[in-house]
């Protein structure tokens, strides 16, 4: 138990399988949730034999994120376990319904909602308290680009992600002086279950832009996990604790620097969910 200890939601599964084998590989105490618990018990069959060592404890979970209830029960169990998260991992997501906005029923919408924004509120409100008491812990919250930029046909998961950004955002603000950092990262379009919806979607009620992203993404022959698990990673290092409140591209942002910029990014509002004026555009005249 004297190991560090991670919670992975979503992690049996696309991205959230390969931290958990990630983080077993580090030798942490690994700990992970999903809905399904068949899913749950095949992953921890395959984890078997990544363990580092036999006394290794990875435990998996059946859990939604988006029940309260659900998530909080599971936070008492483990910390009547002793398993209290140094790394929380906020995961789960869903891409929801692809199609214009009325064209999508609501209840369907909503449940978007419930795992991609109040499943990371849900997580987060369960484990913090712990890691306040450690005063210390690292808490990542998968986004993904449809928080920075509107997608057709995706609206609800574009506006989920952009609401959880935000919340992790305030997070960072509120609890700034904690020894708790927050993160968003967005890993690129990787080889899930929700890059086939897009591509089963078509062309039509994604964008032909999009839809060219996807395929070219699903024909790729590159590990799509590996810039994620190399940034997630990294921000897990005691060292890289000035990093905090930001949304970072795992392919696209020279991330692996950073450190090097410390004075400057920590007190700038680089790499967030931010407005654009006019002036930022060469275009002051629509500015006072």
């Amino acid at each position: 138990m004297s190991r560090k200890v991670v919670f992975i939601s979503g992690g049996s599964s696309g991205l959230g399988e390969a931290l958990v084998r990630n983080f077993i590989h580090l030798g942490y105490t690994t700990l992970f949730c999903a809905r399904d618990v068949h899913n749950v018990n095949a992953t921890l069959r395959k984890m078997e034999k990544h363990k580092t060592s036999k006394d290794q404890v990875v435990l998996g979970f059946s859990a939604d994120v988006s029940k309260l209830n659900e998530i909080s029960t599971l936070f008492v169990e483990l910390r009547n376990l002793g398993l209290q998260p140094d790394v929380l991992i906020c995961n789960a997501g869903v891409i929801g319904p692809i199609n214009k906005f009325l064209e999508v029923d609501m209840d369907s919408y909503r449940s978007v909602f419930d795992v991609n924004f109040y499943g990371t509120v849900n997580v987060i409100s369960a484990a913090l308290q712990q890691m306040l008491e450690k005063a210390w812990g690292r808490v990542i919250h998968i986004s993904g680009g449809g928080a920075t930029s509107p997608n057709i046909g995706m609206s609800s998961y574009g506006a989920s992600k952009a609401a959880a950004v935000r919340f992790i955002e305030t997070l960072a603000l509120e609890y700034k002086d904690s020894g708790i950092t927050f993160n968003s990262i967005s890993p690129g379009i990787m080889k899930t279950k929700m890059l086939h919806q897009m591509l089963e979607a078509g062309a039509e009620e994604l964008g032909q832009d999009h839809y060219k992203k996807a395929k070219s993404a699903a024909e790729s022959e590159a590990d799509s996990f590996k810039k994620p698990i190399d940034l997630i990673n990294f921000l897990i290092q005691k060292e890289h604790k000035r990093i905090n409140g930001k949304l970072i591209s795992a392919v696209w942002d020279n991330w692996e620097i950073w450190p090097e910029h410390m004075d400057e990014l920590s007190t700038s509002d680089m790499y967030t969910l931010r407005r654009l004026s006019g002036r930022d555009r060469n275009a002051d005249w629509g500015d006072r």
